[in-house]
């Protein structure tokens, strides 16, 4: 819990992010902080849904649309942690940022590992808050246009993470950038000389069998037995990314 620093005196700048136009959860329980972290919030622009309780805080989560949520970790009704726990599974395109009494090494670990974006220990600054908020909205926005999606395989271009459906898949760089360029161009047939010249370059030899071993290890990570990887070989040409085979 603990006590807040000096009030910072933030005045509306005209100039502020497009941002500060998002809406906003917070979840605390002592009523000081929490009108301290809605007012702040108000000032610079955010619209903001405040609430003491951690059951109805996390109804709201999960039922409204919010584009960051700041949240306790020791609330009644309902802990910070569960909360967090649900948020990440149910929501995990939406930054949460912890503010809590709970310091130690510890418990920031398992605050991190279980889904937050960012940790605040009180005391805090407003201003500091209010700049970590921005931070992430501004990560946030960026990953969600530079995330591309086809035929169930998703790839973030930010984090480079890749998923097929619900299970993250791990590539190496090259198999990365070749995934990048089949999704770019899904649905259309490519030539492995146009594959060779996007994801290589011209260093290597055109006759080289580069790209039909990389589309290899693309299928074999991002496939099974029962549910291949959806790249097919469009014969004398190159492979395509989607379709029906």
């Amino acid at each position: 819990m603990g006590t807040l620093a000096a009030t910072d005196a933030l005045e509306r700048d005209d100039g502020r992010d497009a941002s500060t136009h998002a809406r906003v959860l917070v979840i605390e329980d002592e009523p000081g902080i929490l009108d301290f972290v809605r007012r702040g919030l108000e000032a610079q622009g955010f619209a903001v849904a405040a609430t003491a309780d951690g059951a109805e805080g996390e109804r709201l989560a999960l039922t409204e649309s919010f584009d960051a949520v700041v949240l306790d970790l020791m609330l009644p009704s309902r802990s910070g942690m569960d909360i967090l726990a649900t948020l990440h599974r149910a929501k995990p395109n939406v930054p949460v940022l912890v503010l809590t009494a709970r310091g130690e090494v510890e418990d920031r670990v398992s605050g991190l590992e279980a889904g937050a974006v960012d940790y605040l220990v009180k005391p805090f600054s407003l201003a500091e808050l209010l700049a970590r908020v921005r931070a992430q909205l501004r990560v946030f926005a960026a990953a969600s246009t530079s995330t591309l999606h086809a035929d169930g395989i998703e790839a973030n271009l930010l984090t480079r993470k890749v998923k097929r459906g619900d299970v993250s898949v791990s590539l190496s760089g090259t198999e990365f950038e070749l995934l990048v360029y089949l999704l770019r161009h899904a649905g259309r047939v490519l030539s492995r000389e146009e594959i060779l010249s996007s994801v290589w370059g011209y260093q290597h030899d055109p006759m080289t069998n580069v790209v039909d071993v990389y589309v290899g290890y693309l299928r074999r990570k991002l496939g099974t037995p029962a549910d291949p990887a959806p790249i097919f070989t469009v014969r004398g040409v190159g492979y395509r990314l989607g379709g029906t085979a």
